[in-house]
């Protein structure tokens, strides 16, 4: 390791760390949000999610060859065949999901992917949650129900969730499919590099996602075909961040910090298709807000703390 890479801070491991990046990811994902969007107004959902990882891979080969054979070689095969159907089965139960489900529906189960990965980080990564990240994280999902309370179509949430319908049954799998992603790449970003993770996971999703997309083709014009670069570069740039945040930190303490997507999911909205936030969006992010400040202050205590312990203990 050089003196630059020990002194810079986005390559340190730690709380903060993992904190920017994660919050990267929830930007990032709401830009690419705003771009699905525009797709989809005419592509079919399949070909939009085929494009986003196919291009993600075209971006990503010449750059795996400029680094030789070295950047191919893996010493888990499987587990990247694990991750590339685990990606597409997400993304495609998601698809099928938001084509029959209203979108505040939609919007809320999207959220409660923290939810499942605080009791997968337990089971599978042997973490221990902490109370206070767990109140955090279900502060904050609380903060999302005020806001679906205070939509048109919050009797649409309520009854869809009640009655467990096809479409809210597509949409749980999806999040507990993205859930255990995050677990499986939690456990691999120990010993494999970010590059051929990206790459791998690609490819996988890539192949899956072939036939479905052959078989409700719709030829992109020259725009949609920007837009769905502009995907798969993307794709590639949150699945990176996601890693970086991962390697830095326990998976348990970023869950909180999901919930930021919604605030730049408010910011698109409102700059680029004249969406304005309710008054209930508001109240609810009063509800957010404070619990992730909380838990961030807690966490960074629990470091200093911590450090201050090893340094007094190699005295």
């Amino acid at each position: 390791m050089t003196s630059v890479q020990k002194t810079n801070w986005f390559n340190r491991l730690g709380y903060m760390q993992g904190v920017f990046w994660i919050i990267l990811v929830a930007f990032i994902s709401s830009s690419n949000d705003v771009f699905m969007r525009l797709t989809g107004t005419r592509l079919p959902s399949m070909q939009i999610t085929f494009f986003r990882f196919f291009f993600a891979f075209l971006i990503l080969l010449p750059i795996m060859l400029s680094q030789g054979k070295q950047a191919f070689q893996t010493s888990r095969p499987s587990l990247h065949i694990l991750r590339g159907l685990l990606g597409f089965g997400a993304i495609a139960f998601w698809c099928a999901g938001v084509s029959i489900v209203p979108l505040a529906v939609v919007s809320t189960l999207a959220l409660t992917v923290p939810l499942f990965v605080l009791p997968m980080a337990v089971v599978f990564l042997g973490e221990h949650v902490k109370w206070q990240r767990a109140a955090a994280t279900f502060s904050g999902f609380f903060g999302i129900a005020i806001i679906v309370n205070g939509t048109t179509q919050a009797q649409d949430v309520f009854q869809s969730i009640q009655s467990l319908d096809k479409g809210t049954l597509f949409l749980i799998s999806a999040t507990i499919l993205f859930a255990l992603s995050d677990i499986l790449n939690k456990k691999m970003v120990i010993k494999e590099s970010n590059l051929t993770m990206l790459f791998y996971f690609a490819v996988g999703t890539s192949l899956c996602g072939v036939i479905p997309a052959y078989m409700v083709w719709e030829t992109p014009t020259l725009t949609e075909l920007f837009y769905l670069v502009c995907l798969g570069a993307g794709g590639n740039l949150i699945l990176y961040c996601l890693l970086k945040a991962f390697a830095a930190t326990e998976v348990s303490a970023l869950a909180p910090y999901r919930y930021v997507e919604l605030f730049f999911a408010c910011f698109f909205g409102w700059t680029l298709f004249s969406e304005i936030p309710t008054v209930t969006t508001l109240l609810g992010a009063l509800v957010i807000v404070p619990s992730t400040f909380a838990i961030a202050y807690y966490e960074t205590r629990q470091q200093r703390i911590l450090a201050a312990l090893e340094q007094q203990a190699n005295v």
